[in-house]
C-alpha cells in the first residue's frame, strides 16, 4: 500500500488549503483514514479522520469547524479542506490509512494505522 500525499504550501492566516491523498494497493473504502500534524520536536497529532465503512467524520476542537475531510471513491483519494488557517497549524501533514474499521478514540492514536504517507508541508504565516 503507497499513500501520495500533496497539496501543502504557504498561506497567510485565514487562507485555505487542500490536501489530497491518494492510495494505490489497496482500496480506501475498506479502511479508515486520518490526518496527522507534526512539528518539530513533537509528536504526531490527530487532526481529522474518516471512517469509510460508517460514513462518520471526526476531528479534534481545533479543527472542527474549519476543516473538511471528505473522500472521492472512483479515485481511491482522501481530502483535508482546512480553512480559516490559523499560525497553530503549521506543520507536516501526514495521511494514514488504518485497515479495517477502528473505534473513535483509537482512530487519534498515531499507532493505530498501519500505513503513512511521505508528509506535506503546511506553512501559515504573515
Amino acid at each position: 500500500v503507497q499513500l501520495q500525499a500533496c497539496g501543502g504550501g504557504t498561506v497567510r492566516p485565514g487562507g485555505s488549503l487542500r490536501l489530497s491523498c491518494a492510495a494505490s494497493g489497496q482500496e480506501l473504502r475498506l479502511n479508515d483514514m486520518g490526518w496527522f500534524r507534526q512539528t518539530s520536536g513533537s509528536e504526531r497529532e490527530f487532526v481529522a479522520a474518516f471512517r469509510w465503512n460508517r460514513g462518520s467524520t471526526h476531528y479534534t476542537d481545533s479543527s472542527k469547524g474549519r476543516f473538511t475531510i471528505s473522500r472521492v471513491t472512483a479515485k481511491n483519494t482522501v481530502y483535508l479542506q482546512m480553512n480559516s488557517l490559523e499560525i497553530e497549524d503549521t506543520g507536516v501533514y501526514y495521511c494514514a490509512l488504518a485497515e479495517g474499521d477502528r473505534i473513535v478514540s483509537l482512530l487519534k492514536i498515531p499507532g493505530s494505522y498501519n500505513y503513512w504517507g511521505q508528509g506535506t508541508q503546511v506553512t501559515v504565516s504573515s
